[in-house]
């Protein structure tokens, strides 16, 4: 494989070809990108400043505006100066940005509000080629308003002659029952090609590359199952807490925030069978296998914990979870889990998927590990380690693979040895497309293969709802771990119980 170093131009020029093919003519309408929730944290931090970094690379099909509605009073100078922080604007981009800002407007209203929506629809229809346009709606508000908003937009604001599609922000739901309720609701208004549930790990270069790892390549193949890989290990750590948020991500806990969504999504793309071809149906239908095939989450294969302060630590670290004052008192919700499950499937069947993840740890990661079985028949003195095969996802994306060479001037001694399977330094001068990019991008595309089907979230709150309602019925008590810790030792004990073979020169361990 060639080593050049590829510019940004020439990255971006494969990524619309990827994207559009040779020819962009099906995306030459007017696209309308509606914002819902545009005075919010969403809105200002990821959705505004992802749209503009499209725009800029000329992404974007060229007749595109962008809407803003909540039901705050502002401008678009006023959304202009709140997002201006996370856009990472250069001095020679002030020209095209303003170009961006010119393509904006925005409405107030209020989301229960039949005639706030019939003014949308006015405006909408208003912009150069509205009437006719495609029209892209975001719902970057919380989930106690999405009734009626969606109920809204189907009655007042559905473009007659151009496509419509609404893209939806997890939380998808809090329990099997609510997210029932809500894919009913949607069904109810949208068709299943017209809703996407966005994921945005499933936007990552990482994540999107476990399938060409797995089926590009024949060395993978013969050995990615049972008889060769001992467990799989999926982590997401973050090495700071809920920083004055915890009153809201007390509502949902880890499991719901990062295990049930996340992890769950990455653990399909590492189990699935090969599908019989790339198409988003083809690829969702393999991934509800996989989650058909697993059991609920017992609570005798979860460790819970949730940080305490470090007496020793500065700044944040000094403080708890139940120190911060949006946390009401006593709260129960773990900030840490650790869970097994297991696929009960020919290809799987006894081995166990770890997922772990946690707030205010020792760094910030998360990674793909397959452990693979010992060696048999060890000539060497049992001073053989595991093959592992790690995909880091975030940060610093890589491929590594943990093998054993000879100790240089030893006799037959054998080392574990890092060989880096990554093709970074092709990328290394060049800002990738990021996962809210990517995704947004295949929105406007109709391409729902990164999007959570209705099937695939029925499955996975399946697998956590008998969990989750027992240990916040019980209100069962998390462990304490320190703030900047791995976690709590009972985590690893779990590990080792299933069969994770721990060694404490791994440089890299979850």
């Amino acid at each position: 494989m060639s080593t050049e170093t590829l510019t940004r131009s020439e990255v971006f020029g494969q990524f619309r070809k990827d994207l559009y093919g040779e020819e962009r003519s099906t995306l030459s309408n007017t696209h309308i990108f509606i914002i819902l929730g545009a005075s919010g944290d969403l809105a200002r931090k990821k959705i505004y400043p992802t749209l503009w970094w499209l725009f800029r690379d000329g992404l974007l099909p060229d007749n595109t505006y962008f809407v803003g509605f909540a039901r705050s009073n502002l401008s678009v100078e006023n959304i202009k100066t709140s997002c201006l922080p996370y856009m990472k604007v250069l001095d020679e981009e002030s020209e095209c940005l303003s170009a961006f800002f010119s393509k904006n407007s925005y409405l107030s209203g209020r989301y229960d509000d039949n005639s706030s929506f019939n003014q949308l629809n006015s405006h909408l229809s208003s912009l150069p080629g509205g009437a006719d346009a495609n029209r892209l709606f975001y719902l970057a508000l919380p989930p106690t308003v999405y009734h009626h908003v969606s109920s809204n937009i189907r009655a007042h604001c559905m473009s007659s002659k151009g496509w419509n599609r609404i893209i939806v922000e997890k939380p998808f739901g809090h329990d099997l029952q609510s997210s029932q309720e809500l894919s009913a609701h949607l069904a109810s208004l949208f068709t299943e090609d017209q809703v996407y549930r966005i994921d945005h790990y499933l936007g990552k270069e990482m994540v999107q590359n476990l399938m060409v790892l797995r089926f590009g390549n024949r060395i993978f193949g013969p050995i990615w199952n049972r008889n060769n890989v001992s467990c799989v290990i999926l982590t997401f750590k973050e090495p700071f807490g809920t920083q004055g948020r915890g009153g809201y991500f007390d509502n949902f806990g880890i499991i719901r925030d990062v295990m049930q969504n996340h992890l769950l999504q990455m653990l399909c793309l590492v189990a699935m069978e090969k599908p019989v071809s790339t198409s988003p149906d083809d690829v969702r239908d393999e991934k509800v296998k996989v989650l058909k095939s697993i059991a609920p989450v017992a609570v005798s294969d979860v460790v819970l914990g949730q940080y305490v302060g470090d007496p020793e630590g500065q700044g944040d670290s000094k403080l708890g979870y139940l120190d911060d004052p949006t946390v009401p008192k006593g709260s129960c919700t773990p900030t840490f889990a650790t869970a097994v499950l297991y696929i009960q499937n020919e290809t799987w069947d006894g081995v166990p998927f770890v997922l772990r993840c946690g707030k205010a740890l020792n760094e910030r990661k998360a990674e793909v590990r397959l452990q693979f079985t010992d060696v048999p028949g060890d000539i060497f003195g049992k001073s053989c380690q595991r093959n592992e095969l790690v995909v880091r996802v975030q940060p610093d994306e890589a491929i590594y693979l943990k093998m054993m060479t000879k100790r240089p001037g030893g006799y037959f001694s054998p080392e574990e040895t890092e060989l880096d399977l990554t093709y970074k330094s092709r990328y290394k001068n060049v800002k990738l497309p990021d996962a809210y990019e990517r995704l947004i991008l295949d929105v406007f595309c109709g391409n729902q293969m990164h999007f959570v089907r209705s099937d695939e979230l029925r499955e996975a709150w399946r697998i956590f709802t008998p969990l989750l309602h027992q240990i916040e019925g019980e209100k069962t008590q998390p462990i304490p771990y320190t703030y900047g810790s791995r976690g709590p030792k009972e985590a690893d004990d779990l590990l080792k119980r299933v069969g994770f073979s721990y060694k404490a020169t791994y440089k890299c361990m979850a």
